[in-house]
């Protein structure tokens, strides 16, 4: 006869929660919790973001320091434009590829390597 194999635990079952079980466990987690930031402590344990933490030990209770909030909160912004700008530059750059000095609209390549396509010349040409 064979035996049934035990389920395992999950090990990790603080960064499946939903709010009102962070909070919940949260609440004894916060006493115990001996390191330097609590703000990330929390983002690190409970597996949440920046703002999601900051809002969470509002809720509980816990007094932050105004200033690191707003410090924290401009340098999300700051990254979030950073990822917004370097989104544009790939989406230019992959449509300056399809044309060069020569070529409106390069369509492709010859076996040698040539580009073939729409000249700058017939782009104008078919506008006029």
């Amino acid at each position: 006869m064979a035996r049934k194999k035990k389920k395992k635990s999950y090990s990790l079952r603080h960064k499946c929660m939903n709010r009102t079980g962070r909070l919940q466990s949260a609440r004894h987690w916060v006493h115990k919790y001996s390191g330097k930031n609590l703000v990330k402590g929390y983002k690190n344990h409970f597996g949440v973001d920046w703002l999601c933490a900051i809002i969470e030990l509002q809720i509980l209770g816990v007094n932050l320091d105004p200033s690191y909030v707003v410090k924290l909160k401009q340098s999300l912004d700051i990254q979030a434009q950073a990822r917004r700008r370097k989104k544009e530059d790939q989406t230019v750059d992959a449509v300056d590829t399809y044309s060069n000095e020569t070529f409106a609209y390069i369509a492709g390549y010859t076996p040698a390597g040539v580009p073939y396509g729409i000249t700058w010349e017939e782009m104008n040409s078919d506008i006029t």
